[in-house]
C-alpha cells in the first residue's frame, strides 16, 4: 500500500483502530518525511532529510539525553527509556489525530522504573538535573494547580504535573509528563541533590506493582506550543481514555455573557433573589444569556438532623462541607417558589443589603471560629467568651433569616406553602418567560452529590459513609479548609457501580425541571475515599464514565462546567465528554487570612493560574477564566484578561453592586461577546519567568482575532508561592510599575490555522486600547516599550495592513470602546478600489487609512466619518437591533 492509498483508507475511516495500522503507518510516514526531496527547480532545499529517523532520545550511562544534550543525569540503573512506537497498543482514533501523532512519534517516548518488591505507592529518581530553566505546573491544593519556575531538580514542587525544559543547546523545549499506567497514577516530586522523583500511586493497599514500562512521557520539540500540543496528542492516542478539545462540542455559553451567584449570595441563594438579580442586569442593558445557580440550591442536611429536612440559614462556604445530599430535587427555597411569584405586580421585594448583612455575619463567625479552634490549640482562657460571641452572632444571622429555622422574604424566602408549588421547573419556566435572551440555566453540585455525598438510606442509591484518607503527596500542598471540613464529615459515598445511576437520578430531574447544564465541583474528592475500590485510578473511571453518559443523555453532551479538577487523574480519565473547565482557582475579592493588599495581589495570582494551566488544559478543554465582581476594586484588571480569553464571560455581582460602564466594554447588549477565536498563552518570553515576584516580568499573553492578534500585558506582581510557608502570600516590595516590551512576532500566528497567513504580513498597524494610540510595526521593527503599573494593563491590537489600488493602505482596528477592539470585527472583504466590513457592537470605530475614503456607506446608506491626516478613520456606530448589532459598512477610494 503506498502512503497516498493509506491516506485515502484512512480517511474513508471516521475512526480506525490502531492495531491495524498503526505499524505500516509509522514505516511510511517516517521514510516518506526521512527521503522526501524537494522539487527539482528549488536547489535551495533539494536535500535528503536522514535526521527524521535520528535516534532523538538515549538512556545510557546514567545520562538521558535528548539529541546528544544531557537532560537527565545520575539516572538510577533501574529507569527505562522506550520509544513511543514500542509501546504502541492497539487503539482508536481519529485519523487525523492518529495520522500526525505517529508523523511526531520518533520525537517521543516513555520513562519507567522497577523496585523488588512490590507497593501501592512507589518513589524513584528520574536523575538529577540542574542549570537547566524550567516552567511546570504542580498541585497546590487537592483540587487546585499552578505555575512555577526553576532551574533544577530541587526546584521542582510536590504534585507537579509536568515539567518543560529549555533545551537551547538544540533550540529546542522537551517536557516529562507523569502519566497513568494500568491503576495507577503518577506525579513528580522533589528530591535531594537535585533529583526528580516520580511518585506512582494507586490509592488503595490492595493494588499493588512493582513495575512500570510507560508512568511518564517524554517529547521533544522546537517549538513550545507545539510540544505541548503534539505531546498530548500522543498521550490520547496512548491511553484512550480522554479526548482532545478539537474532538469535542463546546457548550454554546463559551460566547456568551452570564452570571454566577455564588459571591453575590453564597449559600444564601435564592429564588427571589436569583429574580432580581437577573432584572437588574437587563435593566443596565447586559442582560445575561446564562446564569449559573451555585451551591446552595440542594437539599443537604446534616447526620445529626431530621433525615428529611433541609440544614436551615447556612451562609458561607465551609458549614456546608459536611451536609449530605439527601433528596435530589431541590432545596426547600427552590421547591417552595410557587408558579407565576414573580411575574406579577405583588411580587416579593427584595433587600440586597440583608444578603450582604448576612454575609458579613458570617465572616465574623468564621473569624471567631478560627479564633476558638487556636484558643483551644493554645488552652487559651478567653475561650468562653468567644463561645458566648460566635452564640450572639448565630443568633443574629437567624434572626436576619427570619429566626431560627426560618427565611424572611427580605433574605428571599419564598411564600408557597401548598402541595402544588412548583419549584426549580416552574422558577425556570418564569425566568425565561421574563427574561428573553436567558439560553441557559446551570446549577452547582459536587461529583459525589454534594459535599459530603449521599446520605445512607435517603435515597434509592447504596451510599456508604466513608472516611477519608489523604495521599501523603499532599502533604506539601497548602491547608484548605474545604480539605480539613471533608476529612472532619468523611463522605456519603455511593457505590462506584451505580455512578451512572446517581449522575441519572439527578440530571434526568434537572433536565425535566429546565435546567440546561451542571457545573461540578469537589472533584478530586474521590482519591480521598478510594481504598475499598481498586484504587484511585479505577473509582475516578466508574464515576467518570457514568458522568459522562449522563451528561451525553441529559445536557446535549456538552451542558458541563467542571471546576476543582486540577489534577491529571481528571484530564486523563474523566474529559471524554466535558469540554469546558476552569483554568484557575477561585476568584477571590478579598484575602481569606486577613492581608489587606490581598484584594489586589490575589488577582494577579489568579491570572498567573489560568494563563500558564492553558498551556496543558487547553489542549482538552477550553479554558474558563471564571467569574469575577465587576465593582471589585481590581475589576477592570480582571475584566480586561476577560476580554481575550477565548471563553465566557461572567460576573459574580452582588444584586444592586455593578459596574455597567465596565461590563458594556466586555458585552454586547445582546448578551454575547467579542470572542477571541483561540485561548491565550503566555508568549515565550514569559515561560520561563516568574511574573508574580521577580521584579521585573510582565505577564503576555497571546490570542487571536478573525482578523487580527492580540497580546495582553498585564503587570501580576506582588504575590506569589511560597514553598516554605506552602501557601500564597504577598512580597509588597514587587507591587511596583513594571516595564516590558511587545512585538508582533510574540503573537505565535502558525498556532491557528485560520491566523496563520496574517503572520506573514508586511506591516501592522498596532492599537493600543488602554493608552487610545496607534503605532506602526514590521516583523523587522523594533518592539513598544511598555510600562504597566500595577494592577493594571494594556491590550495591544495587531491588525494587519491591506494595500489597495493606489498604493492605499488600509486596516481596520474595531470598536475601540471594546476592551476586545478587534474581536468587534466580523467579516472582512478587499476590493479593487474598497473594502466591506461587517462590525458587530454600537460605539467609535476606528481604521486606518492612508486616504480619505471618496464615499462610507453604513447599512446601504451614506454615512458621514471623520479622516485625520495621521490615517486615523472614524465612524459612529449604533446599536440596530433588529440586524443583531451587526453593521454592514463599504468604504470606497
Amino acid at each position: 500500500m503506498t502512503s497516498s492509498e493509506l491516506s485515502a483508507t484512512l480517511l474513508k475511516n471516521p475512526v480506525i483502530s490502531f492495531e491495524s495500522f498503526c505499524p505500516l503507518l509509522f514505516f511510511v510516514l517516517v521514510v516518506r518525511s526521512s527521503f522526501s526531496m524537494a522539487a527539482p527547480n528549488d536547489p535551495e532545499n533539494a536535500t535528503l532529510r536522514p535526521e527524521s529517523l535520528e535516534k532523538v532520545f538515549d538512556l545510557s550511562d546514567g545520562k538521558f539525553a535528548v539529541r546528544g544534550v544531557p537532560l537527565l543525569s545520575h539516572v538510577p540503573e533501574n529507569v527505562t527509556f522506550s520509544s513511543f512506537s514500542s509501546i504502541c497498543e492497539p487503539r482508536d482514533a481519529p485519523p487525523s489525530i492518529l495520522q500526525r501523532v505517529i508523523a511526531e512519534s520518533r520525537k517521543g517516548g516513555f520513562l519507567g522504573f522497577s523496585h523488588v518488591s512490590p507497593s501501592d505507592r512507589l518513589i524513584n529518581s528520574l536523575g538529577s538535573f540542574s542549570g537547566r530553566n524550567f516552567v511546570s505546573i504542580f498541585r497546590f491544593k487537592t483540587w487546585w494547580s499552578t505555575q512555577w519556575v526553576g532551574n533544577s531538580g530541587l526546584d521542582i514542587q510536590m504534585e507537579t504535573q509536568w515539567v518543560l525544559m529549555e533545551v537551547p543547546e538544540t533550540e529546542s523545549y522537551v517536557v516529562i509528563i507523569p502519566i497513568i499506567e494500568k491503576s495507577f497514577r503518577s506525579a513528580l516530586h522533589p528530591g535531594s541533590d537535585d533529583h526528580v522523583m516520580i511518585c506512582a500511586e494507586s490509592g488503595s493497599t490492595q493494588v499493588r506493582a512493582s513495575s512500570f514500562g510507560a508512568i511518564a512521557y517524554v517529547h521533544v520539540a522546537e517549538n513550545p506550543y507545539n510540544l505541548m500540543r503534539e505531546a498530548y496528542s500522543a498521550l490520547r492516542v496512548h491511553l484512550n481514555s480522554f479526548r482532545l478539545l478539537e474532538e469535542k462540542t463546546v457548550p454554546r455559553i463559551v460566547d456568551k455573557f452570564g452570571w454566577c451567584t455564588w459571591d453575590a449570595f453564597y449559600l444564601t441563594v435564592n429564588p427571589v433573589g436569583v429574580w432580581h438579580g437577573l432584572k437588574d442586569f437587563s435593566e443596565g442593558g447586559v442582560a445575561p444569556r446564562f446564569v449559573v445557580i451555585d451551591d446552595g440550591w440542594q437539599s443537604v442536611n446534616f447526620d445529626d438532623g431530621d433525615p428529611n429536612e433541609d440544614a436551615k440559614n447556612l451562609v458561607l462556604g465551609g458549614e456546608q462541607m459536611t451536609t449530605r445530599l439527601h433528596r435530589f430535587e431541590e432545596g426547600d427555597k427552590f421547591r417552595k417558589y410557587q408558579k407565576g411569584l414573580l411575574l406579577g405586580p405583588d411580587a416579593p421585594s427584595f433587600n440586597p443589603e440583608t444578603i450582604k448583612e448576612l454575609i458579613s455575619k458570617g465572616i465574623e463567625a468564621e473569624h471567631l471560629g478560627k479564633q476558638r479552634d487556636a484558643a483551644v490549640s493554645a488552652g487559651g482562657s478567653d475561650l468562653a467568651e468567644i463561645e458566648l460571641m460566635i452564640v450572639k452572632v448565630r443568633k443574629e444571622i437567624d434572626d436576619l433569616f427570619g429566626g431560627k429555622g426560618k427565611q424572611s422574604n427580605e433574605s428571599g424566602g419564598c411564600c408557597c406553602k401548598a402541595p402544588e408549588c412548583g419549584g426549580m421547573k416552574d422558577f425556570t419556566r418564569d425566568l425565561r418567560t421574563e427574561f428573553k435572551g436567558l439560553d441557559d440555566v446551570y446549577v452547582w453540585h459536587a461529583l459525589c452529590g454534594g459535599w459530603g455525598g449521599v446520605r445512607p438510606g435517603a435515597t434509592h442509591l447504596d451510599s456508604k459513609i466513608t472516611p477519608c484518607k489523604l495521599s501523603p503527596s499532599l502533604d506539601g500542598t497548602m491547608q484548605d479548609l474545604a480539605v480539613l471540613k471533608i476529612v472532619e464529615g468523611s463522605i456519603g459515598l455511593v457505590h462506584p457501580h451505580q455512578a451512572n445511576d446517581l449522575y441519572d437520578s439527578m440530571h434526568s430531574y434537572l433536565a425535566q425541571a429546565g435546567v440546561t447544564g451542571v457545573k461540578i465541583d469537589v472533584i478530586h474528592s474521590l482519591e480521598y475515599v478510594c481504598e475499598e475500590y481498586g484504587g484511585r485510578v479505577e473509582i475516578a473511571k466508574a464515576y467518570y464514565d457514568g458522568l459522562s453518559n449522563s451528561i451525553y443523555k441529559n445536557f446535549n453532551g456538552s451542558g458541563i462546567i467542571a471546576s476543582m479538577q486540577q489534577c491529571n487523574d481528571f484530564f486523563f480519565l474523566g474529559t471524554k465528554q466535558i469540554a469546558l473547565g476552569r483554568v484557575g482557582d477561585d476568584f477571590w475579592f478579598q484575602d481569606p487570612n486577613g492581608d489587606p493588599m490581598g484584594v489586589f495581589w490575589l488577582q494577579g495570582v489568579h491570572m498567573i493560574h489560568c494563563s500558564y494551566n492553558s498551556l496543558w488544559m487547553g489542549q482538552i478543554i477550553q479554558p474558563d477564566w471564571d467569574m469575577f465582581q465587576s465593582d471589585h476594586e481590581c475589576a477592570k484588571f480582571h475584566a480586561g484578561s476577560r476580554a481575550i480569553c477565548g471563553g465566557p464571560v461572567y460576573v459574580s455581582d452582588s444584586v444592586g453592586s455593578h459596574d455597567f460602564d465596565l461590563i458594556k466594554k466586555l458585552v454586547f447588549p445582546d448578551g454575547t461577546v467579542p470572542k477571541c477565536i483561540y485561548f491565550p498563552l503566555p508568549t515565550r518570553d514569559c515561560l520561563f519567568r516568574n511574573p508574580l515576584f521577580d521584579q521585573k516580568t510582565v505577564l503576555k499573553i497571546w490570542n487571536f482575532n478573525k482578523y487580527g492578534g492580540v497580546i495582553g500585558a498585564f503587570n501580576c506582581q506582588g504575590a506569589g508561592w511560597d514553598p516554605k510557608e506552602k501557601k500564597f502570600r504577598g512580597f509588597p516590595e514587587c507591587y511596583k510599575p513594571i516595564s516590558c516590551t511587545v512585538h508582533v512576532t510574540e503573537v505565535e500566528w502558525d498556532q491557528k490555522k485560520e491566523a496563520a497567513h496574517m503572520g506573514k504580513a508586511e506591516e501592522y498597524v498596532v492599537y493600543l486600547n488602554q493608552a487610545e494610540v496607534l503605532h506602526f510595526m514590521t516583523p523587522n521593527s523594533e518592539p513598544l516599550q511598555l510600562t504597566i503599573q500595577p494592577s493594571t494593563f494594556e491590550i495591544c491590537n495587531f491588525a494587519p495592513v491591506q494595500k489597495l489600488d493606489g498604493n492605499i493602505k488600509f486596516v481596520p482596528i474595531g470598536l475601540t470602546n471594546m476592551f476586545n477592539s478587534g474581536g468587534t470585527i466580523q467579516e472582512l472583504k478587499y476590493f479593487e478600489k474598497g473594502v466591506k466590513i461587517k462590525v458587530k457592537g454600537g460605539g467609535r470605530l476606528l481604521a486606518y487609512s492612508t486616504q480619505s475614503p471618496k464615499k462610507f456607506q453604513l447599512n446601504g446608506s451614506d454615512a458621514a466619518f471623520e479622516w485625520l491626516p495621521d490615517g486615523k478613520l472614524t465612524l459612529n456606530l449604533p446599536w440596530i437591533e433588529e440586524n443583531g448589532g451587526v453593521s454592514d459598512l463599504a468604504i470606497f477610494f
